[in-house]
């Protein structure tokens, strides 16, 4: 669990925007509404959704806690398929063999191991399982902070984009100029003073 565990790597949001209603219904049916499916739908090369911290593989958050005070505690799990590519190679080979063999030919057209390629992706897909990888959200709704415990590219996107979907407020990444923009007391003449700062350029 990457929030207690001996070191961290995090990406800090700002979340902008407020509930109407209450706000603990509005993050369960949030969580609930875009829980990541229990069951693996085999043609989903990458499927990604909320769970429990305390039941990662088992989405239900009826029956686990994700209020813990003034925060809200509770997991982004983005499981994805991944097939090596030797074991691509393997399967097709041996596919090109039988291609051969039944045609009569010594070879096989460019299209014909466009085509076995494809044949052998799908197959190996619906064959083989999901590997899981899990990344907790701990977020204080009164001061509108939120901190996600990864610092991956692709990870950090699907959050963004499914925290939105789910709850229809925008989490901001927070960095020098966006904390100046939605953390600081600076007045709007010194925010414009350093959002228009540029890197100086040093000359040997």
């Amino acid at each position: 669990m990457g929030l207690i565990s001996s070191t961290h790597s995090v990406s800090r949001y700002h979340i902008d925007g407020q509930f109407e209603g209450s706000i603990t219904e509005e993050v369960r049916n949030g969580l609930i509404k875009h829980s990541i499916p229990k069951t693996e739908n085999e043609y989903d090369e990458i499927s990604a959704g909320w769970t429990p911290v305390e039941s990662p593989y088992n989405p239900d958050f009826e029956k686990f806690s994700f209020q813990f005070a003034t925060y809200f505690l509770f997991s982004l799990r983005i499981d994805k398929r991944s097939i090596p590519a030797k074991v691509i190679q393997k399967h097709m080979a041996i596919e090109i063999e039988k291609k051969k063999e039944k045609s009569g030919r010594d070879f096989v057209s460019k299209n014909e191991k466009s085509e076995i390629k494809e044949m052998v992706i799908d197959i190996l897909m619906h064959k083989i399982p999901s590997i899981p990888s899990i990344y907790d959200v701990l977020w204080n709704y009164e001061e509108s902070n939120l901190y996600l415990y990864t610092t991956q590219k692709a990870a950090n996107e699907f959050f963004e984009t499914l925290f939105l979907k789910s709850f229809n407020l925008k989490p901001i990444r927070l960095f020098p100029y966006t904390i100046v923009e939605t953390k600081s007391n600076f007045l709007n003449p010194q925010k414009d003073k350093v959002l228009s700062l540029v890197p100086v350029k040093y000359s040997r």
